[in-house]
């Protein structure tokens, strides 16, 4: 899929870190840039959060060139919204790309609701602790390219336009109230599905319909029946599935990665020795 606000960054100046694409469509992006100026039109609506610098960040506006940009400051660029930016001092800065479809998909999920259209409210040098911690805490601290982190990032991303959708909208829900834990019988399958999936990029989505419910929903009452979150949860038994096979096989570390759902040996070797504190290779001896 593509998005035109990324289209145009990178025929401007600015620097692309890292990308990937979420089985939902939505896209994250890391980019630094200085120097340049842009006119940003798109059919999509863009979220930004800046990571380091943005002082000498300045957005046209009616009275004129206006800035207010540092680490921390949230950006909303809503689709068919144009605005102009001058940067002229060095920043750091992540997007997340997402269209009318996704809203109006989370809307269903959460609220039974479908508005013909959400209009977000456009947004510049804002700070929002929520928005900040969901930055720092999940998209920030995964790595992008690892399948195992899948979870967490499509995770985050549904926080994410939960959060846009009932303080940046015009709709300005409130989030139902969700009390209880899933019965044993359906937790029972979902922890069965898990086992039996951990080679596979397991997703919200694809968890929440084996219990036949939105991912909103699944994804609270999962964490109160299991007292972690799903992502939580589903990284736990991949590990414990990889220390298993250390322990009592003879597979390659890269062969362990891939049945455990890892994107290579060294994505693995990292998780282990954060884990355990040792290396793979010293725990596979130390059994």
């Amino acid at each position: 899929m593509h998005y035109q606000t990324f289209d145009t960054l990178s025929q401007q100046r600015a620097t692309l870190h890292q990308k990937v694409a979420l089985n939902t469509g939505i896209q994250l992006a890391s980019w630094s840039n200085q120097c340049d100026q842009i006119k940003v039109l798109s059919d999509h609506h863009t979220l930004s959060l800046y990571t380091h610098g943005g002082y000498q960040s300045f957005q046209k506006c009616r009275g004129g060139w206006q800035n207010g940009g540092g680490p921390d400051k949230l950006c909303i660029m809503p689709k068919d919204v144009e605005s102009h930016w001058d940067i002229r001092g060095p920043l750091s800065f992540v997007h997340l790309y997402c269209t009318q479809q996704h809203l109006r998909h989370i809307g269903e999920q959460i609220w039974d609701r479908s508005p013909a259209e959400f209009s977000l409210v456009e947004t510049s040098f804002q700070r929002d602790d929520r928005v900040t911690a969901l930055y720092r805490h999940f998209l920030l601290s995964y790595d992008w390219q690892d399948n195992a982190n899948q979870l967490a990032l499509s995770s985050a991303s549904s926080l994410l336009l939960t959060h846009l959708i009932q303080h940046y909208s015009q709709v300005k829900w409130r989030l139902p109230t969700v009390t209880g834990g899933l019965s044993p019988y359906v937790l029972r399958n979902v922890c069965d599905y898990i086992d039996a999936h951990l080679a596979e990029p397991l997703t919200l989505t694809v968890l929440a319909q084996q219990a036949a419910l939105s991912e909103y929903h699944f994804a609270r009452m999962f964490t109160a029946s299991m007292s972690t979150p799903p992502h939580h949860y589903v990284m736990q038994r991949r590990l414990q599935r990889a220390k298993q096979l250390l322990a009592t096989s003879r597979c390659s570390m890269t062969d362990i990665a891939y049945q455990c759902g890892f994107s290579s040996a060294s994505h693995l070797s990292l998780r282990i020795k954060r884990d355990t504190g040792i290396t793979p290779t010293a725990f596979r001896q130390q059994r």
